[in-house]
């Protein structure tokens, strides 16, 4: 239990209202049929996170910092930037999620409740022991989600034959563009490049590296199952009945006339922490990761990160109250800087990991290699997707 964090965090900032959006999607469409594009990218997930977690532990300098050395600031500065972009732009997304759950819940407007988290997680962050603070809250969440999902998984009973009849490999026609999506939101590269700054905040050595990576993939498997569990429920629930859902909200509606109140309560508690787990994990990434590149500060408790941080929040709760959704100006802004910023960020951690790799705990084998370079080619294919959609299609 001691070593429980870096990978939890990593889990729960990854594990938005997206995410799970695009999961309960593909199952009210799809039933199981992509159900096996889930382990393939917690598997891309699980070797990028354990490359960034050997980095953390055998290095006092940041990963900002290790690129900046070898590569110059201007590589920095793409990556923070952009990131940052990044994590401003989807985090009215974060920000709605987390109103909506208790503005349905008290049949209320959900601005209120936007205002009040978003200012409850500014506040979180001028406690002088931050991250603790913010490790016990994402843990928290993470639990809170796999118990909510795992519960509502149980009631809707899935169909176990049909489950493995349809885990074959294939693409139903028309599934392409949901298809990416959920590799997008599942294979966050940005999220374990996040992961060295979490296991060097967290203050782990070498002594005990192996356990320390065991930990990290704990969270990611954690983060499989919690997507895999989300789309099975919409698969054995609202599949049958010819159900389409947009948002994990709107799942979590239709859940009521099935399954009654209470487990529409129990799925929307899980919403709710994954939107605020991502409220605040987003924004500490995007906030520390340009305040490293410009150089100003890496550690949570600068003040200048702190500032930051706030900014990206501060943005997300404005767009939320004024738009009362994602602006598709945002959407394709965001979707613009990941095209550079992906690709970029899986080659610096692999480029870095390879330089570093003479140092015992960073030794590369050549399974792991492999894999990261197949990962690298996924990250690619995305950005060449996400070209043809927004200026091509």
């Amino acid at each position: 239990m001691r070593l429980i964090g870096p990978g939890f965090i990593t889990a729960a900032l990854v594990l938005g209202p997206g995410s799970l959006a695009v999961a309960s999607k593909i199952g009210a469409n799809y039933e199981f049929r992509l159900l096996w594009i889930v382990p393939i990218c917690i598997l891309f997930m699980a070797a990028f996170t354990m490359v960034s977690t050997r980095i953390g532990l055998s290095s006092n300098l940041t990963l900002i910092q290790l690129i900046r050395k070898k590569y110059g600031s201007a590589v920095c500065i793409v990556i923070g930037v952009g990131l940052f972009v990044v994590a401003a732009s989807f985090q009215a997304g974060n920000s709605i999620g987390a109103g909506m759950v208790f503005g349905e819940m008290f049949h209320s407007s959900s601005v209120p409740w936007v205002v009040f988290f978003s200012i409850a997680a500014i506040v979180l962050l001028f406690f002088k022991s931050f991250f603790k603070i913010l490790e016990r809250i994402m843990i928290a969440m993470v639990v809170l989600m796999l118990i909510s999902f795992v519960i509502t998984l149980i009631i809707s009973k899935p169909n176990i034959s049909l489950l493995l009849e349809q885990f074959n490999f294939s693409l139903p026609g028309g599934s392409e563009f949901l298809a990416l999506a959920l590799v997008a939101s599942s294979f966050s590269v940005a999220g374990a490049f996040y992961q060295s700054y979490l296991v060097q905040e967290k203050g782990w050595d070498t002594n005990k590296s192996k356990s320390h990576e065991r930990e990290s993939l704990s969270g990611i498997l954690i983060l499989g199952i919690i997507t895999a569990t989300v789309m099975l429920v919409g698969a054995s629930v609202l599949f049958p009945q010819g159900i389409q859902v947009n948002s994990a909200t709107e799942m979590g509606k239709t859940l009521e006339p099935i399954f009654g109140s209470y487990a529409t309560l129990i799925f929307m508690l899980g919403l709710f922490a994954a939107s605020f787990s991502s409220l605040i994990g987003n924004a500490t990434l995007g906030g520390v990761l340009l305040s490293d590149a410009l150089n100003v500060g890496r550690k949570l408790e600068s003040r200048n990160v702190r500032y930051v941080i706030m900014s990206v929040i501060f943005i997300g709760a404005v767009v939320a109250i004024i738009f009362g959704s994602l602006p598709i100006e945002l959407i394709v802004m965001a979707q613009g800087f990941t095209i550079i910023v992906g690709p970029l960020i899986g080659l610096m951690l692999y480029l870095i990991a390879r330089d570093s790799a003479k140092k015992k705990q960073l030794k590369l084998g050549l399974p792991l290699q492999t894999v990261l370079i197949f990962g690298l080619i996924l990250l690619l294919v995305l950005a060449a997707a996400n070209v043809y959609n927004i200026f091509i299609k």
